[in-house]
């Protein structure tokens, strides 16, 4: 950057003539100059005197005395590009220029946010995006509610309610209390965000999650919260229209991704993409299934402007034969990844029959080879499932999460038989309260349906189970099965069952047994996951679901 630290160039071919010579001069004057320069500097940062009062003048370019204060900003920047992101906060906090120097654009290509939904965070915010967000070119935003539904530590809390019927109420009044801030702060922090980005025409990804709409889901939050935050819907149609223009005034945006937010996206959001951002967009991510009706986030006719597509994300009941056809055209650039997500609200208010059917799974396997799809289901019938789960589909990865239905052994069967070539991710999870009845997906069979999970999936690398029966010998026989080539394998405690046989030898601890067996079985260090919390693949299946899918789009 700096043109003292610049490297010598070879000799140009005209340097022997008369004006190559005079360039080789003035060359080796401003040389000359620079080397002076920078050993002056490199001595005023030893601390030892100038040789003079002239001398001195030239070191303390930026400051009034020598030293690392008299740095140019250039060499700052320069300094500030080798250290990571805390160690350039620590280092701007050694005077007032650094700090100055923190948010040079070229510092800051990239910026990941991950807010607590708290008023705490909202100076903070501010603040970075004050700075950041007219430059930034790849901006992603975690909206994290914390749990206002829990019995205390929320906002508002004041303190246990009595038993019986007032002590209900009182309980009551109090998550209606926090919702409503909850509600209220979150819509202040996404006004921030899409306020601080609406003229950045340098944004190339924009991605933005909130786990909000997860309880919306579940029927937690109605709109009788929102109409007392926004009574008559002004902030959540600046939301929309702020989100609109960000997408009008985009120049370079590639990347677009949304999911689980609280209405920011419409069915005509994006018909503000320009003709020239929709044809080179490469990934596309629109998870919202709180969409009223039969109306969709985008039709099949408005795929037809995305050509260039890789990736994409929708709502399975989004995702129609239609546009199937539409991606399989010659135009389009072949589809390389394709996540869905299943989830029990969208099929109670909308149909599978426009899903597409085997035939067009075949048509775009056909297009694409390494066309790989990864499905996320909430709390879908096995009925259901059986209709989704086509033979052509070539699924990679699959993630169950369910709260009321149970996935049953027939669907984990046929997903062992029919995907055994692709599959590589199983997550089996239920929510369940009651931990003395997990079910059991070998009842009645005389094979679990996870150790035939094992053994015909050969590319079978991450395996994690919660609120489902594993018996001690199975769990064995799954890892000596895939070996080391099962990279993860997360059963928690409470899942993993034993024979009474095991349990009344009183020669061997099954338990010690079990880490032992399955470590050797791995060829790494095993054992049972003991604290729930600590995975976020079993608390918080949104937000996993949804890192999982940017990183399964960006690796093509």
């Amino acid at each position: 950057m700096l043109l003292f630290l610049s490297v010598p160039q070879p000799r140009p071919p005209g340097a022997r003539t008369r004006a190559g010579a005079a360039r080789v001069a003035r060359w080796r004057r401003l040389r000359l100059q620079q080397l002076r320069r920078l050993r002056g500097l490199l001595r005023g940062l030893r601390g030892r005197p100038g040789a003079g009062s002239r001398r001195r003048g030239r070191m303390a370019l930026c400051g009034q005395a020598a030293g690392a204060a008299s740095l140019p900003s250039e060499l700052i920047v320069h300094i500030f590009s080798f250290l990571s992101a805390s160690d350039r906060l620590r280092a701007s906090a050694s005077c007032s220029h650094w700090r100055e120097c923190l948010f040079y654009p070229a510092l800051w290509p990239q910026l990941r946010i991950c807010l607590r939904v708290s008023p705490a965070e909202q100076p903070r915010l501010e603040f970075l995006m004050r700075k950041c967000g007219w430059f930034v070119r790849e901006l992603r935003v975690e909206f994290a509610a914390e749990n206002y539904l829990s019995g205390g530590g929320g906002p508002g809390d004041g303190g246990s309610a009595d038993a019986g019927t007032g002590g209900e109420e009182v309980e009551a009044l109090q998550l209606s209390t926090r919702w409503l801030e909850v509600l209220r702060t979150y819509l202040e922090l996404v006004l921030c965000v899409l306020v601080s980005i609406r003229n950045n025409r340098n944004l190339q990804k924009f991605s933005l999650f909130g786990d909000i709409s997860v309880l919306q889901q579940q029927g937690s939050l109605s709109n009788t919260y929102l109409s007392k935050v926004d009574p008559d819907g002004k902030k959540i149609k600046q939301i929309q229209q702020l989100f609109e223009e960000i997408l009008s005034n985009s120049r370079q945006l590639k990347w677009l991704s949304c999911g689980f937010m609280l209405e920011i996206v419409t069915p005509t959001s994006l018909s503000s993409l320009s003709n020239a951002i929709a044809n080179t967009m490469e990934h596309l991510s629109l998870l919202d299934n709180n969409i009223p009706g039969n109306s969709t986030l985008i039709s099949a006719a408005e795929l037809e402007r995305f050509v260039n597509l890789r990736s994409l994300a929708l709502d399975f009941c989004d995702f129609t034969a239609e546009m199937a056809r539409v991606l399989t055209d010659n135009n389009h650039v072949p589809l390389q990844r394709l996540s869905l997500l299943v989830h029990n609200v969208s099929v109670m208010h909308k149909s599978l029959d426009n899903m597409p059917n085997d035939e067009h799974w075949k048509a775009l396997s056909r297009k694409s080879t390494s066309l790989r799809v990864y499905i996320m289901a909430f709390d879908i019938k096995s009925e259901d499932m059986l209709k989704i789960l086509k033979p052509s589909i070539p699924l990679e990865r699959i993630h169950f999460d369910s709260y009321i239905t149970c996935v049953s052994g027939a669907i984990v069967d046929l997903i062992s038989r029919q995907y055994d070539k692709f599959l590589t991710h199983f997550i089996l999870m239920n929510d369940v309260i009651d931990t003395s009845g997990f079910p059991d997906l070998s009842d009645n069979r005389n094979e679990d349906p996870l150790v035939l999970l094992a053994w015909r999936c050969t590319k079978l690398s991450l395996l994690a189970i919660h609120g489902y029966t594993v018996w001690a010998h199975n769990l064995i026989a799954i890892a000596r099965l895939r070996g080391s080539d099962l990279k993860v394998l997360e059963v928690t405690e409470e899942s993993i069952d034993f024979d009474q046989g095991e349990l009344a030898d009183q020669d061997v601890d099954p338990v010690h047994n079990l880490i032992e067996q399955v470590s050797l079985g791995l060829g790494q260090p095993w054992h049972a996951v003991m604290d729930i919390e600590s995975l976020s693949v079993f608390t918080e299946p949104n937000r996993h679901f949804y890192r999982e899918m940017q990183s399964f789009s960006e690796d093509i």
